[in-house]
């Protein structure tokens, strides 16, 4: 089974990336871009056929390593 894995930054924490980002976007002339935000997407295979097992095994990855919850917060698709 296939894990798509997107972790992201939690509202109201600063993301100097995301406003390098924008920041250099508008540089460009890309001045109707506002308020970017930069994450990480993961794929991942779980060699499980059970869909429950499989979602346990990819939610303990994402609060144990993938992401840091405390500043993070992640969401995944199970295929």
């Amino acid at each position: 089974m296939k894990a798509k894995i997107y972790v992201t930054l939690k509202q109201g924490i600063l993301d100097p990336q995301g406003k390098a980002i924008e920041h250099a976007l508008g540089s460009l002339g890309f001045n109707n871009v506002g308020h970017v935000r930069v994450g990480k997407y993961m794929e991942v295979e779980v060699n499980e056929t059970d869909k429950t097992k499989a979602d346990v095994t990819v939610k303990a990855m994402c609060e144990k390593l993938l992401a840091n919850t405390i500043v993070e917060e992640y969401r995944y698709e199970l295929q």
